[in-house]
């Protein structure tokens, strides 16, 4: 009897995944738990086991295809039949008749393309943008498609700009004296300290109410050769300075390996980023939606300030805070920044 394995709900509200690799192939032998295929979610990539012992009959989803939860994407045992097509076709059939937003219609009006005409390459067989631009004219340059976590931060990054009306606040910070080994675990212990403060920057947007959370899990954002991962350090404001630097190396290497757990990645209320020397003189961050601020540290060198009516050089770097300004007002995010910088130049002194 032939068994459907369908993506199934991952938690967290996720309602589709990419089929970043199969880790078996059609004819296969397998056995129940045997490692069948790697998810690729808004959060992380997941390993699923097959929940069925037999021979892998037949893949309906290519790696790289996004699918919604509930799609069949193999089925184990029985008789290869053909009766299940495969989710290209499904996609193709569906973009037949033009399946596009406002906007790409617009731009396809535009340009003289005519949508019905086009097959969808989007999810769930939609027209795009780059779809339409295709069909207007010749395409230049080496293209790959936009897959894995690349397309996440894609996304992601889409949707805060689209939603947040973002604001930056800029101030320098004197590192004289400071352990930057320390860094990012000081700066955790600074915000969550300063949070309690100020708990608007603590908060998300949620319809028409303001959602003040009493927790302080923080997001560190790491670069690695997958893109920009945020992994989730718990109760910053609980934890020693030493015991956050333990937590954010370990979180860090496994981001870099691609073995973090889903929830490993999940809730934070608040992120902080820096990318130490690589990190230009101030940056103004995106906000990790569905939070409501970032912090980030520019790179740290010795400049010229001025102490006691004289030039003379210091260790400063300067501390960005980007904000949503529909929860939160110039003022107070000015404030809260200060309140970190002060925290850490106590740490330096």
């Amino acid at each position: 009897m032939a068994y459907e394995f369908k993506l199934p709900d991952l938690g967290e509200g996720l309602t589709e995944g990419e089929i970043a690799r199969w880790l078996v192939s059609e004819g296969q032998e397998i056995a129940e738990d045997d490692p069948l295929v790697e998810i690729q979610t808004d959060k992380t990539t997941v390993e699923i086991p097959s929940p069925a012992a037999g021979k892998v009959t037949r893949i309906l989803v290519d790696e790289g295809n996004v699918v919604p939860v509930g799609t069949v994407l193999v089925v184990i045992g029985g008789e290869v039949d053909g009766s299940q097509p495969r989710v290209e076709e499904q996609q193709s059939k569906r973009g037949e008749k033009g399946r596009a937003t406002p906007l790409v219609r617009k731009i396809a009006q535009e340009l003289g393309v005519d949508v019905d005409s086009l097959t969808g390459t989007g999810s769930q067989g939609r027209i795009t943008e780059e779809d339409v631009r295709a069909a207007a004219g010749p395409r230049e340059g080496r293209r790959e498609p936009l897959r894995g976590v690349r397309r996440l931060i894609a996304e992601h990054m889409s949707r805060a700009h689209r939603e947040v009306p973002a604001v930056t606040w800029v101030e320098e910070c004197d590192f004289s004296g400071f352990d930057l080994e320390l860094l990012v675990a000081t700066t955790l212990k600074a915000c969550a300290e300063s949070l309690k403060e100020f708990p608007e920057l603590n908060a998300r947007l949620e319809g028409g109410e303001i959602v003040y959370l009493d927790r302080y899990d923080l997001g560190v954002a790491v670069q690695t050769e997958q893109g920009l991962v945020v992994p989730v350090v718990r109760d910053c404001d609980a934890r020693s300075v030493d015991e956050l630097r333990t937590e954010v190396e370990r979180l860090a290497d496994g981001a870099r390996a691609g073995s973090l757990q889903p929830e490993e990645l999940r809730g934070s209320t608040f992120t902080v980023t820096s990318a130490g020397k690589l990190a230009g003189l101030l940056q103004t961050p995106i906000v990790n939606h569905p939070e409501v601020a970032i912090l980030s540290i520019g790179r740290i060198a010795e400049r010229p300030v001025v102490r006691d009516g004289k030039v003379v050089a210091a260790r400063t770097g300067y501390v960005s805070v980007t904000f949503d300004h529909r929860v939160v007002d110039g003022a107070r995010a000015a404030e809260f920044g200060l309140a970190v910088i002060r925290r850490l130049e106590l740490a330096s002194a």
